[in-house]
């Protein structure tokens, strides 16, 4: 059988064209090398404590453990020899020792009982059993998870930073502000001068609420003080522009979109298209990237008694079937995503009437929520009992519309920022124990307020947008990842001189002897040639002889009109009296009435003209100076 095998394997080979199907496999059996390890081991053990009852007897004759190696180095070779032989052949048994193996390290080994240790394991010392308890510490205490060792400090501007996003992968960071900016970070793409990649206006003149990449991360949803949101690429150029409904409708259901202020908006955790608004209108609609001309739903907060609520902020759930909004009359109103009519939870109290709720976070197990009340409150709530909050931690400063909150990464934390007045002290970013609610941990950030926060779950670095257009991230170089950690890594790229020769000259054409004109050695011959050029002196035109030309008229005047007055109104070359000027055509009227006359003939009569008088024949005799001028 196995010639068969063979043969019809070659037979295959020869066919494919190659040699062979490799080398076969090595087996061990297991069950042999595990007897033989123990042998190993207690063999070991029996020569370790023959050792040391042979130096506890040299101790008792006087002698010392190394007058017995020094007797064994002075023996003679062939003896030693013969003596490691024997000793080899009665003792050891298994693999020879490698050749930098010195055996003068196996009389200060310690005891070792039982079988030897796997590859790659040491064995523990008390040190490191400290260690592995202060490690275990750690792990349970969620303070000394906070990155904070180290920091960088990115320059948005002068104004408050409103808005602070990252990418799912955290390799870019969006910040915008009061400003109208929106800068792109790219954490990869930065050197030590951490220096933004571009900066835009999206929104015209109009502040910036609220930026957030989606689930993938290819398009950034732009929220602003406009009435329409927009969502942008990663490069930020357009994608699309929600619609603007129409303010003269009283039911904003009736509407295609917003038709005031928007508040806050975030992307569906789960749909990449999908994201939400909410807006001063009174309502939170949900929109498709893909149809910008029509919302997909919308979730209208009413008061006690049934009014118009407006919406300040509004989020998802983690599995994206909840959708939030805290109201401007304290509340907080949770619905269903498919069901946009009833709430599905609701809190009249959850905050201070009259207090804009600035953010509403849920926790990544999805049973807790947090909000950040105007109220100088930070709440924790479980929305399976969703009557009374679970923890309340108060005097919280906070004087922003979008303060943020956020839970870190493993759960325990919540942290949140304060604000302060100008010159007043400094904003602190606060962190506070998610079961005992109890202020843990605080960082001074800078004399301003603290606005905006993130603690990115995969980078393990905390973001944080200040009221002074400053973007601080806090990491750690042992705990944190990436981020930050790349743009410090590179160092500021050199300018490239470019190294010019003195020496070379370069010559025009014009500039040799030979086309160069010659030099003028007096200014006077100059300005008469000047003066003679109709272009340099400006040399007035002539005045136009006869009838005109180039639609200039004669001396009689400069325009047309002045033109006909002198010549055609003003015309004296008929001195003749007027009466007789007009009794030259009677004859004509009477014998061939052409115009006028033949439409009263039947009803006029016939005319009769005054004879002229003597004061007219009087008048004719004045002389030329006495007649009026027309």
């Amino acid at each position: 059988m196995d010639a068969e095998e063979g043969q019809s394997d070659g037979d295959i080979a020869s066919v494919m064209g190659f040699s062979g199907f490799g080398k076969k496999a090595r087996t061990f059996d297991l069950s042999a090398i595990f007897e033989q390890t123990r042998r190993t081991a207690i063999e070991r053990s029996q020569r370790v404590l023959e050792e040391r009852e042979n130096e506890d007897q040299m101790k008792d004759e006087g002698g010392t453990p190394h007058s017995v190696k020094k007797s064994l180095k002075s023996a003679p070779a062939s003896a030693r020899k013969r003596s490691e032989s024997s000793s080899d052949s009665d003792s050891e048994i298994g693999p020879p020792l490698p050749p930098q193996h010195n055996p003068e390290d196996d009389d200060d080994e310690e005891e070792l009982v039982g079988p030897p240790l796997p590859p790659g394991y040491t064995a523990h010392s008390e040190d490191d059993e400290d260690e592995g308890e202060a490690q275990d510490e750690d792990d349970d205490d969620p303070v000394k998870k906070i990155p904070d060792t180290h920091e960088i400090t990115l320059q948005h501007g002068t104004k408050t930073v409103s808005a602070l996003g990252l990418d799912p992968s955290g390799a870019r960071l969006v910040s915008g502000g009061y400003d109208f900016d929106v800068r792109f970070w790219d954490f990869a793409g930065m050197d030590q001068t951490l220096q933004a990649f571009r900066t835009l206006q999206p929104c015209e003149c109009h502040q910036i609420k609220s930026l957030q990449y989606s689930v993938t991360g290819d398009v950034i949803l732009v929220v602003s003080g406009n009435a329409q949101a927009k969502v942008l690429d990663r490069d930020g150029f357009n994608v699309m522009e929600c619609i603007k409904g129409d303010q003269y409708i009283v039911d904003m259901a009736n509407t295609k979109g917003h038709t005031a202020m928007l508040n806050c908006g975030c992307w569906h955790p789960k749909i990449k298209e999908e994201f939400m608004t909410c807006s001063n209108d009174g309502t939170v609609r949900t929109w498709d990237v893909n149809k910008e001309k029509q919302h997909k739903a919308v979730f209208k907060p009413r008061s006690f008694q049934g009014k118009k609520v407006i919406p300040i902020c509004c989020t998802y759930s983690r599995d994206g079937k909840l959708v939030a909004a805290g109201c401007q009359d304290g509340s907080i109103q949770i619905w269903d995503r498919n069901l946009s009519v009833h709430t599905k939870y609701h809190c009249r109290q959850a905050h201070v009437p009259g207090s804009d709720t600035s953010c509403l976070t849920f926790s990544y197990d999805g049973m807790t929520l947090a909000s950040r009340g105007g109220d100088d409150t930070l709440k924790l709530w479980d929305i399976r009992n969703f009557k009374k909050p679970v923890n309340v931690a108060n005097g919280l400063t906070n004087y922003f519309t979008m303060t943020d909150c956020c839970f870190s990464p493993d759960d325990k934390l919540l942290i949140t920022g304060t604000s302060v007045k100008k010159e007043e002290g400094n904003g602190k970013l606060v962190f506070f124990d998610r079961t005992t609610f109890q202020k843990v941990y605080q960082i001074d950030v800078t004399n301003a307020s603290v606005v905006r926060c993130l603690w990115h779950p995969k980078l393990n670095q905390i973001m944080v947008g200040t009221g002074n257009g400053l973007v601080k991230v806090y990491y750690d170089p042992l705990k944190s990842y990436r981020g930050a950690k790349l743009c410090l890594a590179k160092t500021k790229r050199k300018e490239k001189h470019t190294e010019m020769l003195a020496q070379d000259y370069i010559i025009t054409p014009h500039a040799l002897p030979m086309f160069r004109e010659a030099r003028q050695r007096s200014t006077k011959k100059q300005l008469e040639k000047d003066r003679l050029d109709p272009k340099k002196s400006h040399k007035p035109e002539p005045p136009v002889s006869g009838p005109g030309r180039g639609g200039r008229v004669a001396a009689h005047g400069g325009t047309l009109s002045s033109f006909i007055v002198k010549n055609i109104a003003l015309d004296k070359t008929d001195d003749s009296n007027p009466r007789e000027a007009i009794l030259r055509h009677a004859q004509a009227a009477a014998e061939d009435p052409y115009w006028v006359a033949p439409a009263y003939t039947q009803t006029q009569p016939e005319p009769l003209f005054a004879e002229a008088s003597d004061e007219d024949e009087e008048a004719d005799k004045e002389p030329e100076w006495k007649k009026r001028k027309i």
